[in-house]
Parts: structure tokens; sequence; C-alpha cells
């Protein structure tokens, strides 16, 4: 077996492990089995990859996505490692079979549809394995809130072959850690947990305001790139038209596209060093992409761990990024009704409290990051700093007798109405519709004053978020659990007034790009021409941090070149020249 640190530093460029990194790698070299809950960009791969390397065999590394695999192998063989993929868009197969068999592969990828099949059961027992890596573990855990059916049945491979397994997530509540570790044949003491805090990522969460508004402000602000998930395809492509008429590149993504349009604008946004992606949650988990600066919501995602999860696709390189959710009461009906109508019945409590969760996050005055970590399981500080209650506390009032008061009025009207409805007979207005329903005459018309009255719009997205009233989708209404607490006055309703600015320009400095450099813009651009002519991502040939390190540092020969972090021995042959050149161009 090799050094773990060698390889580190030598295929890599790195001088030690981070974080949790040396505790797993130690466990895997040891052929332990292990199950590692580690946040985005805490260098996840490099868990299996050290291993893979410094054990003998091959590492087998079971995947949900295509695309994440191909990701992942073009990532590798920038760092000189020999990976490759079974995959049913690979038309190699018959070369990978035979470096399998030969040993010239060091990881081999695939999706667990395959991996659980008798074919490549008799395949892969007769190769000699590093280890067995399952990553985006929690797919696994009917907790969890990807789960995938497939991953359940890899227990019975996992038990027949003589590896380490070490399983990978970075999104998984207590439940899902347990029941991962049951069905994955995991002991209780493999469990490594890092934590779930990306400190470089600042939360901002708003009601939804005229949304195209609202995120061509956030891009007039973020000159990096982002994704911006919408609710529905319809969404991302009218999205994705405003933003690219106010001047910024945006495409769109979702299932509906045609299969090469969708590859085509996925790769754009891979490559691009500015780029938007308007995208349906169908886009992010095979994305590696280290640079997103920002992810936008338009809408609700599905729960707390999807948001932690496709925020997390922001600042994967330990840079500052920003994460914005614009919701509206309207989708919390649609959600409530989703699960009443799409959602088996023994799934239902658990989506429901999911959804609750999302509410008390949403409408929460105090810290965004601290709501997220305890939602884990962690103990965090009541303020983190970065979000956008720390950096503007919103004001907050007392909104309980408006909130009783539109419930009453529902009520009386017999929940026949929408909210405008309501809002008009508790104002006491003077029209035709009001008196053709008799509504002139109950005893909740005109009893709102006007302060109340400015309340009712938030008041009853309030109502909606937290089930206290429902919305079917023609407008008609229904009380929900939380209404008879707030009706009885057993529950009070804060209402959270934003600010109206919660947003600061991050400050130069610290993880930032420096502005104005043009050693960093030129290394920049040999790194673009040298990514361009290898038919590769830029970030691929290497991060942001270490083209700041070298504009820092000017290393002008190759020997100090090596130094670099993020150059290993493989990126140094292949382009540490050109950099030099660019270097000792400047130097001159």
């Amino acid at each position: 077996m090799t050094d773990p640190l060698d390889i580190l530093h030598h295929t890599f460029g790195f001088s030690g492990f981070r974080g949790v990194q040396q505790q797993v790698v130690d466990r895997v070299m040891a052929g332990a089995n292990t199950l590692a809950v580690m946040p985005t960009g805490a260098g996840k791969s490099l868990c299996y990859q050290v291993p893979a390397l410094a054990r003998p065999g091959t590492a087998l590394v079971v995947s949900p996505l295509i695309a994440l695999m191909h990701d992942q192998i073009r990532a590798a063989d920038g760092f000189g490692i020999r990976a490759a993929a079974l995959t049913s868009a690979d038309d190699n197969r018959a070369e990978t079979i035979a470096r399998l068999k030969s040993g010239d592969l060091d990881l081999l990828y695939v999706a667990p549809e395959r991996a659980t099949g008798a074919g490549f059961r008799d395949l892969i027992g007769r190769i000699p394995l590093a280890l067995i890596a399952i990553d985006e573990a929690h797919c696994v855990s009917e907790w969890g809130h990807d789960f995938r059916p497939d991953y359940r049945l890899l227990r019975p491979l996992l038990d027949t072959l003589d590896a380490p397994r070490l399983a990978l997530t970075a999104t998984a509540d207590k439940a899902t850690r347990a029941d991962i570790l049951v069905q994955l044949g995991i002991p209780a003491d493999g469990l490594i947990l890092a934590g779930f805090d990306r400190p470089n990522i600042r939360y901002a969460i708003r009601p939804r305001d005229g949304i195209s508004g609202q995120l061509k402000a956030l891009l007039a602000e973020q000159p990096g790139p982002g994704i911006v998930y919408a609710p529905s395809r319809a969404a991302t492509e009218k999205i994705a038209e405003s933003l690219s008429a106010s001047g910024r590149r945006t495409l769109p993504y979702h299932a509906g596209l045609d299969p090469r349009v969708r590859a085509a604008n996925q790769a754009a946004f891979v490559a691009s060093e500015d780029m938007v992606i308007a995208a349906t949650i169908a886009f992010g988990m095979g994305i590696d992409k280290p640079d997103v600066r920002f992810v936008a919501h338009a809408g609700l995602p599905k729960s707390i761990e999807a948001y932690y999860q496709e925020t997390g696709r922001a600042g994967r390189d330990g840079d500052p990024a920003e994460a914005h959710l614009f919701w509206g009461a309207e989708d919390f009906s649609r959600a409530r009704r989703r699960i009443e109508t799409e959602v088996p019945d023994e799934r239902r409590a658990g989506e429901r409290t999911r959804l609750n969760a999302l509410a008390a996050l949403v409408e929460a005055p105090g810290c965004r990051r601290a709501i997220l970590l305890r939602h884990f399981g962690e103990t965090p500080p009541a303020s983190c700093g970065n979000c956008d209650n720390c950096l503007a506390p919103p004001a907050t009032v007392d909104a309980t007798e408006a909130a009783r008061k539109l419930l009453s009025a529902a009520f009386r009207t017999e929940m026949r109405f929408g909210i405008t409805h309501l809002v008009d007979v508790l104002a006491g207005k003077d029209s035709d519709k009001i008196h053709g329903f008799g509504h002139h005459n109950l005893s909740v018309f005109g009893i709102a004053d006007e302060s109340e009255l400015g309340l009712m719009k938030p008041v009853a997205r309030a109502l909606l978020a937290r089930d206290a009233l429902r919305a079917d989708e023609y407008g008609g209404l229904s009380f929900g659990p939380a209404a008879r607490p707030i009706l009885k006055g057993e529950e009070l309703v804060e209402l959270v007034l934003p600010s109206r600015k919660t947003r600061r320009r991050r400050e130069r400095g610290g993880g930032a790009n420096p502005e104005g450099d043009p050693l960093f813009e030129a290394l920049r651009a040999c790194r673009r021409d040298l990514a361009q002519a290898a038919g590769v991502p830029p970030y691929v040939v290497f991060h942001d941090s270490t083209l700041r390190e070298m504009a820092a540092v000017r290393p002008t020969t190759m020997a100090a070149l090596g130094g670099v972090t993020g150059v290993g021995d493989a990126k140094l042959e292949r382009y540490g020249e050109a950099f030099v050149a660019v270097i000792r161009g400047f130097a001159d």
C-alpha cells in the first residue's frame, strides 16, 4: 500500500487533509466499513479517490446519475487517475471491461441499477477491489428526500465482495443516517459526522414579489455563474428568456427539452465563468461545478433537506456564495394538495412534517443558518452573521387578532371565496358582489381597522404557510389543523416584516477574486485557453483559489509552481509551462 499523504500531495497538490477526511481515509485504509456525512464542498470525493490509489485493486463507485459520473471521471483524468464508467451512455463497454480485468482502472463508476444486476455481480466478483464507495447514500433510505429503490438492493452485492464499503452523503438527518447504516451493513461506530455548516454561503429568504425583477436585481450584484431553480418547465423557459433579455446569458434545463439540447445547455453552463442556468430540480446532482456563485429558488423546494442540497451547489470551492429563496403562499397550497392527492398514505405524515419545517424556516425572524443546522441535529450559535436576518434583523408584529378575523371571515362566507373578497368584507367595502351574496349582513363585515387591513396579505401568506388555511385550485378555502388554536387564542401569529434592503454587497478580499489584478486575469485567460483546447471546463484545469495563490506567490519555475496548493504532479506536467510563462511575462 502507498502512503495516503504522498498521494494527496503528489496527485492532488494538497499538503494535508481537511476536516474529517483523515478519519474517513484511515478507516477505509484499515478495511473498516464507514458512513461519512460531510457538507458539499468538504471533499467527499477525495475520501474514496485517495484510498483507491493507495490500496491494491480497483475502486467501485456506485453513483446515481450518469452526468455526475462523467463529470467526476473528467476531473479524475485531470489528476492523472485512470477512471471509466459502465453506463447506457458509454459506447466503449468492451474496452472498459477489458481495462477492468487487466487492472488498468483505478476507479469504475456504475449506477445502482447496473450494480445490482446478475451479470455485473459475476463480473465484479472476479476483480480485486480496493473499496466500494456508495455516493449520494441518502438515496438508500425511505426516510430520505431523494429515495431510489435500487439503492436498497445493494446490500447483497456488498456482502459478497471482500472490500471495505464507504457510504457518502451531504444530506441525512438522524433518522436517515440510522437507516443508511442498517441498509448498507455499516456498524454504528462507523458513522463519521462532519457537520452541516457551509459558512461561505449567505442565506436570504423573501416573499415573492415580481420574481423577474427580483432575479434581475440579484444578477446585477452577482456577476459569477448561478443556478435559478424554478417550479415547472414552463417557468424555467420564461425565466431564461427574461434574464437573457436583460443581458445575462441564461439557458433553460428541464426534462422536457430534447436530450441533445439539454446536454448542450448543461455543457455550456459547466464551461462558463459567468452564465446562469434556469432549471427544474432535475438539474444539479449531476454537476460538480465548484465556482457557482449563487443559487436562487423562484419557488419552494420540496423540503429543508432538498433546500440544503440544492443551495449546497453554490460555493463548492469554498469561496463566498449566496443562496436566495423567493416564496409565495400558493407554493404551500400546491404542496399540501400534492401531499393529499399524490403521496401514499404511509408517507403523508412525514411529508407534512417536512413542509411545516419549511414554513418555519421561511417565516423565521431569527438566524436562518441556525434553523438549518438544528434541523440536522446540531446546536449552533443563535446568530451566524451571514444570513439576511442576522445582517438586517427584521421587524416583527403581533398579527394574531387580524389572523383571527381573517379566519372568521372565511368561515362566515362558507369557505367559498378567495382572500381578496374576504379582505373586502372585513374592510366593509360597499360593492355589488358583497351585497349580492348578503355578506354586508355578516358579523365580520367591516370589523378590521386600517392597521389590520394593511397586514392582511402577509397574514394570509402566513396562515397558508403554516396550514391554518388551505386553498384549493379553484380559489376555495378550508381550515387546516393549525386554525383551531389560533381561533381559540392559544397560539400567536407573529409576522416578520422584511426590511427594504437585506442584501449587502459582499466585501472584497478573503475568498473573493482579486478585482482588477491583471496577473490574475491573465492566468484566467490562460486557463480558459487550455480548457478549451482540452475540451474540459476551466475548473478542471485549476480552481480560482489555485490561480489566486499563483497571482500572490508568482512562482517563476516549475518547482516553485509545484508548491502551489492544487497543483499535483499530473497537472504540473500538463499545464505548468503555460502558467509559468504567463507569470514570467509579468515578472519581466
